[in-house]
């Protein structure tokens, strides 16, 4: 049967972003998040995003409405409740691990559990949360209202029945699951890491973001590493790197660059912030 009701916990552009696919798709989606003032941006980006599907004719006022009245917003995680609970919230394990833990007190025991994270272990969440045959992590991508791809990610301990159930949703949102096990940076950004990481090597060495954008780009690539990394943002880039580096063991070619931390600990994220390797007008 089609699922008929998603949480999503944490109201960034990712999980507001998954809300929004899942509710163009049908679904009731619940979007949780602790900060009622980023849920307030939540709302206010997803009512301009949807105004700007009516103004291309993609989807109707009264789609548009629809759509809307199936996102509800809320700061109690007692509203948590649903088929299953999809976690977007910040790259810390620590975080994720006791978000997962009220969660599971409070729903029932069909409920499954999934995380978004880009490239935590899975495993190391798995063992401290209840039920973990009942958790696989559900990997979108940026903007996760347009990008077709879902890594369903089948931990030492989840279910087949989790995986393809999760799979199942995915499909109904409109998306193609992948599944894969669990891996330091799972299949896309364990292959993405050597892409953005020769590109600090050169930038390194010649500091030119847009040449090296240019001509990558004129080899083909839609966008190149750092126009990218500037959509995807800097913390969340350098975040990735860092996990897979370490878990990885350090390896030389895996090092993440000394431009992106500077970047990072400046606050020049990319477009969310205005600044990254470009400047990006308010």
């Amino acid at each position: 049967m089609e699922v008929q009701k998603i949480c999503v916990c944490g109201s960034g552009t990712m999980g507001s972003g998954i809300a929004q696919a899942a509710a163009q798709a049908g679904i009731q989606s619940i979007l949780y998040d602790l900060n009622p003032s980023i849920l307030d941006k939540a709302r206010a980006a997803t009512e301009k995003n949807l105004a700007r599907l009516v103004e291309k004719t993609k989807i109707t006022d009264q789609e548009k409405n629809a759509i809307q009245e199936r996102i509800t917003y809320t700061s109690s995680i007692e509203d948590c409740k649903a088929e299953i609970c999809i976690e977007a919230i910040i790259e810390k394990s620590e975080a994720k691990t006791d978000l997962f833990q009220k969660l599971a007190a409070i729903n029932n025991s069909d409920t499954l559990f999934a995380s978004n994270t880009s490239s935590l272990s899975l495993n190391a969440i798995a063992k401290k949360i209840p039920a973990p045959e009942r958790f696989a992590g559900m990997h979108f991508f940026n903007p996760a209202t347009i990008m077709k791809l879902v890594e369903v990610i089948k931990t030492s301990f989840s279910s087949d029945e989790t995986i393809q159930k999760i799979a199942s949703l995915a499909k109904q949102i409109g998306k193609t699951p992948v599944i894969c096990k669990d891996s330091p940076g799972f299949i896309v950004n364990r292959v993405a890491r050597p892409f953005y990481i020769e590109a600090f090597r050169i930038a390194e060495e010649q500091n030119n973001f847009s040449q090296i954008d240019t001509l990558l780009e004129s080899a083909g690539f839609k966008m190149g590493p750092f126009r990218l990394m500037d959509l995807i943002g800097n913390d969340v880039n350098y975040a990735v790197s860092c996990s897979v580096y370490e878990q990885m063991n350090n390896p030389e070619r895996l090092k993440p660059s000394w431009i992106q931390k500077e970047k990072v600990e400046k606050g020049e994220l990319g477009r969310k912030s205005g600044k990254g390797y470009y400047t990006y007008a308010s």
